[in-house]
């Protein structure tokens, strides 16, 4: 029996790695993002890496009809889903706090936490039905120390440390409400610059592959909720 996973926030770097991992896994792939170039591109590239099945499906993680409809098209596309990877993240309308639109911060928790919760609930019935999981990518600057709130700060990515908090508690909250349902929750928290990434400079940061690995292994062990990279 075939598996299906679909990957939103499809773009270069992780999702990219982990749709191409998955892929080499026996998985059919589904690419959720906005940009519909991109996602025509990627999957008629894991198509030329010899995926089974790869399908694209326009969605806005932050809207919940349009991540709901994206998952519902990806679906009929490739079959029934066992695996949703949110990659997808939001936080540049939030850089210095004292001078930023308060109202800017909603856009934020709509892509780390209520979109997410909007895909799970449309992919619910695979997932229960086929002990499925959803892996969640996180970064670093959404630890609670006095340390990264400073390099969140200096470096203008207020934003995505609030974004990474709230996911990581949404990710900890999953994973105790869906083990109910036989469903796993998994988050890898990257901890630097991921390569070929607008955040990366040359050959310098930490590889995608290096980062699906540590999803596989999350999704196959299926017995830690975290890990970390870096």
């Amino acid at each position: 029996m075939s598996k299906t996973i679909v990957v939103v926030g499809f773009g270069p770097g992780v999702s990219t790695a982990v749709a191409e991992r998955f892929a080499a896994e026996g998985f059919n792939v589904g690419l959720v993002a906005r940009n519909e170039e991109r996602l025509a591109a990627g999957a008629q590239a894991l198509r030329a890496k010899g995926a089974a099945l790869a399908a694209a499906a326009r969605g806005d993680a932050g809207d919940p009809s349009s991540i709901r409809a994206a998952i519902a098209n990806a679906r009929s596309a490739l079959g029934p889903i066992d695996v949703i990877h949110w990659n997808a993240y939001s936080g540049g309308e939030v850089g210095d706090l004292l001078t930023a639109n308060p109202a800017g911060a909603g856009a934020i928790y709509n892509v780390a936490v209520v979109g997410l919760v909007a895909a799970i609930q449309e992919a619910l019935p695979d997932l229960k039905e086929r002990k499925g999981a959803v892996l969640v990518t996180n970064g670093a600057f959404g630890d609670l120390s006095p340390a990264m709130d400073q390099a969140a700060v200096s470096t203008g990515a207020t934003g995505v440390a609030l974004a990474n908090a709230a996911k990581h508690k949404l990710v900890g909250l999953l994973s105790a409400r869906l083990a109910q349902e036989g469903v796993y929750v998994g988050e890898v928290t990257i901890a630097g610059a991921v390569k070929g990434t607008a955040f990366a400079s040359g050959d310098v940061g930490i590889s995608g592959a290096d980062i699906a690995a540590e999803f596989w292994k999350l999704y196959a062990a299926r017995t830690e909720t975290y890990a970390r990279i870096s």
